[in-house]
C-alpha cells in the first residue's frame, strides 16, 4: 500500500466532503501520521472510513478509535491555538492527542484502560509528541480533582449528559467537544464559554460512539 497516497485519499474522499475545508486542519491531518496510532497489523485500515476497534496484545479493549472524519471535523470546530492548553478525557490510541499536541501547548489526556494508556504513550512518544502527557486512570474524577481551567477540553467517547463540571473547567472564550446521547440518538455538541456564566452549545452532527467509562448518567427513576 502506498501510505502517501491512501493518506491523501482519506483527506479528499471522506475529510473534504464532511465540510472539513479548513486549511490548519486538512494540513495537520496531512502531518500527523495516523498509521502510527493503529493496532499492530492495522496498518492497511489506518484510513479507512471505519471505526477501528482497538487492542492491546491482541485482546480487545472494547474501545475504538474514531473515524478518520470524525476526527477532523470535531479538530476543526475546536479550531486549537498555538498557546491552548487542552484536557482530553479518552486517551485511545494517542492519536487526537497527537492532532491537538501539533497545534497547542500543553495536552494533558487520560486513559481509564491502564493497556491503552501505555499505548498511547508510547505512540506519542516514538512520533514525537513532546507536549502530550498521559495519565492512566479515570479522566473524569482527573479534571475534578483541581480548579485548572483549560482552552480546550475533548471528550473523545459519549456520555449521556453534558457534564456541567467539566463547563466549569473552561477558560472564557475556552470550547470543548462533546458527543452527548443514549444509543441509538447520540449528537456532537460543541460548547463555547462566552463568559463567566455563558455558556453556548451547537450541534454538529448525529453519530453512534461508545461510552465512556465513568461518565455522568441521566437520573433514573427507582420503584
Amino acid at each position: 500500500m502506498n501510505i502517501e497516497q491512501a493518506r491523501s485519499n482519506m483527506i479528499e474522499q471522506q475529510i473534504r466532503p464532511w465540510e472539513v475545508l479548513d486549511s490548519s486542519t486538512l494540513e495537520t491531518l496531512a502531518c500527523v501520521k495516523r498509521e502510527a496510532f493503529v493496532p499492530p497489523g492495522c496498518e492497511n485500515l489506518a484510513f479507512s472510513d471505519v471505526e477501528l476497534p482497538l487492542t492491546v496484545d491482541g485482546v480487545s479493549t472494547g474501545e475504538s478509535m474514531f473515524s478518520p472524519k470524525m476526527e477532523a471535523r470535531l479538530l476543526q470546530e475546536l479550531s486549537p491555538k498555538s498557546e491552548d492548553t487542552v484536557f482530553e478525557i479518552g486517551s485511545g490510541s494517542g492519536y487526537m492527542a497527537a492532532l491537538l499536541s501539533a497545534r497547542t501547548r500543553h495536552v494533558q489526556t487520560w486513559e481509564i484502560h491502564p493497556g491503552l494508556a501505555t499505548f498511547a504513550k508510547t505512540n506519542l512518544a516514538k512520533t514525537g509528541f513532546t507536549n502530550a502527557l498521559v495519565m492512566a486512570g479515570d479522566g473524569f474524577r482527573g479534571i475534578n480533582a483541581s480548579n485548572t481551567e483549560y482552552d480546550l477540553i475533548v471528550l473523545s467517547g459519549a456520555v449521556e449528559v453534558l457534564p456541567e463540571s467539566l463547563q466549569q473547567r473552561l477558560r472564557i472564550g475556552g470550547r470543548m467537544t462533546v458527543i452527548v446521547g443514549q444509543a441509538p440518538v447520540m449528537s456532537a455538541v460543541l460548547v463555547h464559554r462566552s463568559g463567566p456564566s455563558q455558556f453556548d452549545q451547537i450541534k454538529l452532527f448525529e453519530t453512534l460512539v461508545r461510552p465512556l467509562t465513568g461518565g455522568p448518567q441521566l437520573e433514573r427513576f427507582r420503584f
